[in-house]
Order: structure tokens, then sequence, then C-alpha cells
């Protein structure tokens, strides 16, 4: 062979990847290093498997490393338990891009189960998230915590008694969040200061509130807007709020089917909702005050049509709700908005459309600027019924890890 050939077939060699590798990693009392160790040395395209038992750690685990997947067996049978741990906040934490988790659980962590920051094209599938104990104050925050990141879908997964929310995405853009089961959480579902997000084929039961669309102040990115909220199953969400004092959803009422504070454009159609006591359809500006000039506390151009609403409204936990409901012939209508239009920026009114389209029976307490005491609301029954056009349906990357993982209906057994 010439010097030539040798340096051509050198050169083939360098530019050839190597053949992904598998990880394969049993229940041991080395877990915690055996399966760091792996998520360090993995290069993109490998996999992490992890088999079926139970893992016993006492500290977080983490992926910096793009285009891995983590696969266990199947949530039922593959357990992470973090019962002992001592260290770190979440159970897994991802700063990658391209990855995959599926088929696994991950158990009782001190903070949240699985958080990701400032990745790209991030999947779950057939995972489950759950503190053993229910409902308590101490669990972690979020089960499925995305945050700072493009390109989210999370699938057919089951995610219970977080002492925040469920599944939680925030400041982020393209999201897909479908046939979940999430249940005994303060929130079962939340989207926060994002954008373009499709909510769809959902089972929210037994939470405090079920979904939520939220928009927030003095965080690095906000005017959260276009959110599809369809075809979700949302009852019950008869558990009591056991948020941490100060937490924005401790003021979230229990009993409550659908929420949407301070954003924009969403869209709330084909759903079910039964058995949600405080109301179906509860839609309000921030009632808090703020100095972060760019946000804008009001919500606007919602729509809400097409949904099957059944027994609501009947028992709402909020203040004043009794007598409202009272003053409304005993029940909240499905929908209620605050109907503000208005708000205040330090001593200046500012006054904006609060567009607004429902096609169910619908209460404005007609409050004067958001965050008004619902004391003062003057309420009437709402007729709305303004054009706004609906977000286009999300698109994720052809390419995303996971994509090709069939959905499957999130409903009851």
């Amino acid at each position: 062979m010439t010097t030539y050939q040798i340096a051509a077939a050198a050169l083939l060699l360098a530019a050839t990847p190597l053949a992904a590798k598998t990880f394969h990693i049993t229940p041991s009392d080395e877990a915690q290093e055996t399966i760091q160790l792996a998520l360090i040395e993995a290069e993109p395209g490998d996999v992490v498997h992890l088999s079926a038992g139970t893992y016993a750690l006492d500290d977080g685990l983490s992926l910096d490393v793009d285009g891995v997947t983590v696969r266990g067996d199947g949530p039922d049978a593959t357990i992470l338990s973090f019962k002992g741990q001592t260290g770190a906040g979440e159970g897994l934490l991802v700063t990658s891009d391209r990855v995959l988790l599926t088929g696994f659980a991950i158990e009782d962590t001190r903070g949240d189960a699985i958080k990701a920051k400032g990745s790209d094209r991030l999947t779950f599938d057939n995972l489950r998230a759950e503190w053993t104990n229910g409902p308590d104050a101490k669990n972690g925050a979020y089960g499925f915590y995305p945050v700072e990141s493009t390109n989210i879908l999370i699938q057919n997964s089951e995610v219970i008694a977080c002492s925040d929310a469920g599944i939680y995405v925030g400041q982020s853009d393209n999201i897909v969040v479908r046939n979940n089961r999430v249940h005994q959480n303060v929130a079962g579902i939340e989207i926060e200061n994002s954008t373009h997000a499709d909510v769809y084929g959902n089972f929210a039961f037994h939470n405090t509130g079920g979904i939520l669309v939220f928009d927030l102040p003095d965080l690095p990115m906000v005017g959260g807007h276009s959110t599809r909220i369809y075809d979700n199953v949302i009852v019950n969400n008869d558990t009591p709020n056991f948020a941490s004092p100060g937490n924005i959803v401790a003021g979230v009422p229990q009993g409550l089917g659908i929420m949407v504070m301070a954003n924009r454009n969403v869209h709330i159609f084909n759903n079910f909702l039964d058995g949600n006591s405080s109301a179906h359809v509860m839609i309000v500006g921030y009632t808090q005050e703020f100095t972060d000039e760019r946000y804008n506390p009001l919500a606007r151009d919602v729509v809400v049509r097409d949904n099957v609403m059944a027994r609501g409204g009947y028992d709402p936990k909020f203040d004043g709700g009794a007598a409202l409901a009272a003053a409304l012939g005993g029940a909240i209508p499905d929908v209620m908005w605050d109907g503000s239009a208005a708000f205040m920026r330090g001593d200046a009114k500012i006054e904006e459309a609060a567009r607004m389209s429902f096609d169910a029976p619908a209460v404005s307490l007609n409050l004067a600027v958001a965050g008004a005491d619902v004391a003062d609301a003057q309420p009437s029954m709402a007729s709305a019924r303004a054009s706004i056009a609906e977000p286009a349906p999300v698109m994720l990357p052809e390419d995303q890890p996971g994509m090709t993982a069939k959905p499957q209906l999130a409903m009851a057994d």
C-alpha cells in the first residue's frame, strides 16, 4: 500500500462514526456509580439500558452528552428509587440535546424527578414519576421539568403526587404533551412562560387543578402564547392544595379543571370535564404586584369551544366563591372570567382589549383591573364571541428521538 493509500485509509477511518454502543446495567450495590459512569462515557448514538429491577440511589444523576438514549424495561419494571437520597435535588438532570428517556420510573426524589435545562429535541416517553407516600408538601415540586428548552415531547407517561406540577414546561418553545396520566398533584400539567404548545389526549384527575397555562413576571422569558388544550379528559380534580406557602400554585383552588392566567392565544376545545367543583375553566389576570415592564398580566385572546362539560362549579373553594355561586343560582358556570381589560403598572392604568370567545355558559366578574379583589366583582353572564385565529399545530422535528413511538390513550383503568 502506498503512502497515499495509507493516508486516505486513515482519513476514511477517522471520518467513519464508530458503531453505537449499549451499556447494559443491572441493579447492584454499585448502581449509583455504574449508571453515572455510563452517562459520562456514553457518546452520541449510544444507549444506556437499565435492566428490570429496583435501583437504590442516594444521589442525583446527570447527563450532558448529546444523542443518548436512556432506556428501561418499562416503568413498572425498571425503578430508580431515591428514597434514601441525600445529595442533589433532582433524580436526573439533562443538559444535552437529542435525548430520549423511556421505559423506567423515578420514585421519591428529594426534588424534581427529571429536570432538563437548555435542551433541544428532548423526549420523555413511557415514564413514571411518583412519590409513593401520596400528596405531601415535602414531596418534590415537579415530575418532568424541562425549562429553557425547545422541541419538547412528553408522552405516554404518568406522574403522581408532585407538590407543584406533575408535568411542567417552562420558558420553552415548540412543545407537545400528549397521552399522559397525571393525578394527585397540585397541578396536573402546567405550561408556563412558553410558546407554541399542544396539550392533548391527557387524563388529568384527582389533582388540585387539572391543566394550567400561566405567564409570570421576572423570568428570563415572558410573554407566553399560542397553546392548544384539546381532546383531554379532566375530571374529579378534588385533591386539597398541598403546595408550600408562597408558591404560585398554592393559590390554585381545589376543584379546578383548567386555569389560564395572564397568557395569550389559548384555545380550549374538544375536552371532557366533569366533577371539578370550583370551576371547569377559570380565566384570570395575574393578581400580585410586579415591576417587570415587559409583562402583561391580562389573560387575553382565549377561546373555549366544543367541550363537553358535565357537573362542575358546585362547591367553589376560592375566596368569595360560595357567595358568587349563590348569587348565580347555586353554581359557577362552566367558564369563569375575571372580566378585566386593564392593569396597573405603577400608578398608570393601562387598558387593553382582552378578547374572548366562549360557546359555553360563562360569567364575567367585571373586575376593573387585573388582580382586583373578588369582593369588588360585579358578576354578569358573559357573551363573548370574538374572532380569534387558532394557533397552528405544533410540528416537532422528524428526527426527534422517540417520534416513532406510538402514542397511547391515557384513560382510566
